[in-house]
């Protein structure tokens, strides 16, 4: 028991990995049915639903009216960096670059909190947990560029455009994570939530009606199927994966919660397997293995 209490963090952003899994094959089937910018704000609509219920019934209060105002500044600062910008970016380079090499450049997302919690917050790491890290990234690196893929092949030849997009979909889910630890401080994790999706739907808001998307997005909301897997991501996601991230770094140092929170790559490896029944090679098993190494130093 008092292991489990002792790695509360670790634990939390271990289910938050488990919880974006899941969540992100939910979104790649909805944004092929009705497209990624109707899916990012509807999954946020529907994760507050979700949130602002679980609270209701938990806390008594529909929306968080109890936060500070320090609190809702930092929070929906951090919602904005992480929801808006950081996953507008991070779609926008799946179209540029493919998605296997814009997950291994968001494999930096670990060092850049890192970096920048050590700035921000004057969180530091001991050399046993950047060496904990570094396997971590090199497991999902193997894990990631041993994948085949008829549309993705290996070229030197990247546009600039999509590696930066993808970069910019790193820092926005780092700097997202090390300020939302700032704003929330001793505050409730899910109701820390609630702030950050009230801040990413105003932006997302914002960038549909200059855009003027309305009407696909209202289009999207009656295709049945799409809708099905947009509610099944958001509720795994922007509901339980991001509250249990929030609780991880709560808990843990937000560097080490992001290395483990990263392991979607590898994890995905599962469903792959025994769902989708897709042929598992060599470095990848290496991959996953290696990645699970380096994660379980953070435990010992």
């Amino acid at each position: 028991m008092n292991f489990f209490q002792n790695h509360l963090g670790e634990f939390a952003a271990l289910l938050t990995a488990v919880f974006w899994t899941i969540t992100s094959i939910s979104f790649e089937s909805a944004s092929r049915k009705v497209g990624s910018l109707p899916v990012n704000i509807i999954r946020l609509v529907m994760g507050l639903i979700f949130i602002s219920t679980f609270n209701l019934i938990r806390r008594g209060l529909f929306l968080p009216t109890d936060a500070t105002i320090n609190n809702w500044v930092w929070l929906a600062l951090s919602g904005f960096v992480g929801f808006t910008f950081g996953d507008l970016f991070l779609f926008k380079s799946f179209t540029m670059i493919g998605s296997r090499f814009s997950m291994l450049i968001m494999t930096l997302v670990p060092p850049i909190t890192a970096l920048s919690s050590w700035i921000i917050l004057g969180e530091r790491l001991t050399m046993f947990h950047y060496l904990g890290m570094t396997l971590t990234f090199v497991g999902i690196a193997m894990a990631i560029f041993s994948r085949k893929s008829g549309e993705e092949k290996i070229s030197l030849k990247l546009a600039p455009k999509g590696i930066l997009f993808a970069f910019g979909g790193a820092v926005g889910q780092a700097l997202g994570l090390v300020l939302s630890k700032f704003g929330m401080k001793d505050y409730d994790p899910f109701a820390a939530t609630q702030i950050r999706i009230i801040a990413g739907i105003t932006g997302y808001v914002i960038l549909v009606s200059i855009l003027m998307r309305w009407n696909t997005v209202f289009k999207a909301t009656r295709n049945s199927q799409g809708m099905k897997a947009t509610t099944l991501g958001a509720f795994f996601g922007p509901f339980l994966g991001v509250s249990f991230s929030l609780l991880a770094i709560k808990f843990t140092e937000t560097g080490i919660a992001s290395t483990i929170m990263a392991l979607v790559p590898v994890l995905i490896l599962v469903p792959a397997i025994f769902i989708y029944r897709q042929k598992i090679s060599v470095p990848e098993i290496i991959g996953a293995i290696v990645s699970v190494c380096g994660v379980a130093l953070f435990f010992i």
